[in-house]
């Protein structure tokens, strides 16, 4: 009989070589509007675009769409969400309005959602866990666990996040206050931008009794906040990894409640907070959108890396050079660009042609990053103390939700955090984000194994022992993660059949990202709504007619969400018919 491990790779090698690829449209030298990346957000404005009656072009770098929201093959048989990994930020609207679902999204809903196994017994020798859903009185029998106050009053913690959420929608779904043409544009300019304030006015009126709240949100750390409601360390610390996940922050960083607020806005098929995986990787969500677009008409090709954004005699954006000299015009001197704001203002663009104000703010945006992404294939489920598995090996609610490890406290992530940030070297235990999305979508893994992915922190882009990133300091900085699940999933390491390891410059050079930064820059206040990128300019506008920013780095920030894209498209309709 062959061993599981076995069985998997021909399994995969057999699954590998059913891949096909198909033939792509013919590339033309003029078309209405040219979007610069095929991430999720440019196919986004490139639908939106398309079904305004603009024909529109999509030209991606690399050789599969989606930007960093991509399925891609790296061990066979193994299908790895390699960068995004998991769904509920994108908008409903979109979603409905795309028709994604017609064109092949398919999303499994995760409840329970968040699981976080304790290393140490308890007093009797019971090993503990906080598993969280959206069944509330289960969710209170489990804090009860360790504070039976904390599961009295998390009821009405999540309602007012909830309530907070739900009030500043309307900012996500409409681009922020054109606060430049309110200061500087013609008088019929500035009437127009003030209309541009009315999504503000309903968020702060919807806010109502919540907006001290939701101040606080914005500028303290999500440990003061935290503390003021719960008691608990594992509670807590579970609630904190949504105030730093993907941002070089501690819990104990003025802002970083923010960052928490933005990963509880989300919302699938109707739930409000609901997170779910998506059938066939996150590569699913840009190829229903592409699919979308495409049955618009609009054109979307990959392996066509863009060198340079051109600009004519005017300042007005009016086309693109690709890397093997091949010109590209818009008709209509419309460009979007689905790049990092330094990637598409100081690499793409002849500085020349930018106001000196202008491009030093863009080359202060913060960037740092402390992601270091891992996906692995294995052979078997990782078997947890905590909550061991079952004789035939089937997956348990635990296994389909964010698995927190070495997160129980948030003295533990306070000095991830410190290593990197004080020494400048990888944290000797790392906060990890296990997801195992084979658990409930069969398509990605052969039978009996499944994919894991690792969203770890916190790992400086930028080492300073001396040691660069290279491939004999990630398997040693991988090979530290491993050893620390095994810590709470004996076993997990003789699972493994193979990975793939991102570092932050891995991050950069594979998808784009300046920094290895997951959100195109910092959601810091200070590069946040009107802000983003830059205080002149955060409206998808720039200094230059025509071009326009659609991708994270814009207006409302980072996540598989579409919202850049959508209201980019928007604006730069908006501005057609004036």
């Amino acid at each position: 009989m062959l061993s599981a491990r076995t069985l998997c790779k021909r399994l995969g090698y057999r699954l590998a070589r059913r891949s096909l690829s198909t033939a792509q449209p013919e590339l033309k030298t003029e078309y209405d509007a040219i979007i610069v990346g095929g991430g999720h957000n440019g196919l986004v404005a490139a639908a939106y675009l398309q079904k305004a009656g603009i024909n529109t072009v999509v030209l991606e770098r690399r050789h599969v769409i989606g930007g960093a929201a991509v399925t891609e093959e790296m061990v066979p048989g193994y299908k790895f969400s390699r960068a995004s990994y998991v769904l509920s930020l994108l908008r409903p609207k979109i979603i409905s309005e795309l028709e994604l679902k017609r064109h092949g999204l398919k999303v499994y809903l995760r409840d329970p959602n968040s699981f976080t196994p304790l290393l140490e017994p308890d007093g009797t020798g019971q090993f503990r866990s906080l598993l969280l859903g959206k069944d509330l009185k289960e969710n209170q029998r489990q804090i009860a666990q360790f504070s039976q106050r904390d599961a009295e009053i998390f009821p009405e913690y999540e309602h007012t996040l909830g309530r907070i959420g739900e009030a500043i929608e309307p900012l996500l779904d409409n681009a922020p206050l054109d606060l430049q043409r309110l200061s500087h544009g013609t008088r019929l300019e500035k009437m127009r931008a003030l209309m541009t304030a009315k999504p503000l006015a309903d968020a702060g009126k919807a806010l109502g009794s919540d907006l001290n709240a939701f101040i606080e949100l914005l500028t303290a750390p999500a440990n003061k906040m935290l503390d003021k409601w719960f008691e608990s360390e594992p509670l807590k610390a579970t609630l904190a990894t949504d105030a730093v996940i993907g941002a070089m922050l501690t819990p104990n960083t003025p802002g970083s409640g923010y960052v928490l607020l933005h990963h509880v806005m989300g919302e699938l098929e109707g739930v409000k907070g609901a997170w779910g995986y998506v059938e066939g990787g996150m590569g699913a969500v840009s190829e229903a959108i592409s699919r979308s677009a495409q049955e618009q008409g609009a054109t979307v090709l990959t392996e066509k890396p863009v060198s340079s954004i051109q600009v004519n005699s005017s300042g007005e954006a009016c086309g693109v050079v690709l890397e093997d000299g091949t010109e590209i015009k818009s008709t209509m001197q419309m460009v979007m660009s689905n790049a990092t704001p330094k990637v598409t203002y100081l690499d793409l663009i002849s500085k020349d042609l930018l106001p000196e104000e202008f491009l030093s703010e863009v080359s202060h945006v913060d960037y740092k990053s402390p992601v270091t992404k891992i996906n692995v294939a294995v052979d078997q489920l990782p078997n947890f103390t905590a909550a061991p598995n079952t004789a035939d090996n089937a997956p348990l609610p635990h296994h389909r939700c964010t698995i927190h490890l070495n997160c129980e406290d948030s003295a533990l992530i306070d000095e991830a955090y410190h290593d990197a940030v004080a020494h400048g070297v990888p944290s000797r235990k790392p906060v990890i984000e296990m997801c195992i999305p084979s658990s409930l979508d069969p398509t990605i893994a052969p039978p009996g194994c499944h994919v894991v992915t690792l969203f770890t922190q916190y790992t400086p882009y930028h080492r300073k022992d001396g040691r660069e990133w290279d491939d004999e300091t990630r398997n040693e900085y991988a090979d530290r993660v491993f050893d620390n699940i095994e810590e709470y999933a004996p076993g997990f390491k003789s699972s493994v059949v193979g990975r793939d390891i991102l570092t932050p410059p891995d991050l950069e050079k594979t998808f784009g990202l300046t920094g290895g930064n997951i959100f195109h820059g910092a959601m810091s206040l200070d590069q946040l709504y009107q802000s983003r990128p830059v205080p002149s300019f955060g409206n998808h506008r720039c200094p230059i007619k025509g071009l326009y920013l659609c991708g994270s780095g814009a207006h409302p920030g980072g996540g598989v969400m579409g919202a850049a894209g959508k209201n980019a498209a928007t604006v730069a309709l908006a501005d057609l018919r004036r």
